[in-house]
């Protein structure tokens, strides 16, 4: 188990806590990670948050064509289609 102390700092109005990269690592916590944090007892829980799943929409908004190469047509054209 990863496991180190860390000093609570003045961050605006709030108090905050930077994760190391291990301890982020060792909990499988990424950059923008939804994460719910409660209080049990007098422990500071942190829990990752399921995302929900993305929509058609989502994803093809997600979808780089340049990255991929655009779209291409996989075969050459036959008879008389007009493209």
């Amino acid at each position: 188990m990863a496991e180190v102390e860390l000093d609570i700092k003045q961050w605006g109005n709030n108090l905050g806590v930077r994760l190391p990269a291990a301890i982020a690592k060792a909990a499988k916590l990424h950059v923008d990670q939804r994460v719910r944090v409660s209080v049990e007892g007098r422990q500071v829980v942190i829990t990752p948050v399921a995302a929900d799943p993305l929509t058609l929409e989502q994803r093809l908004a997600l979808y780089a064509t340049a990255c991929y190469g655009g779209e291409v047509m996989a075969a050459p054209r036959e008879g008389a289609e007009r493209w």
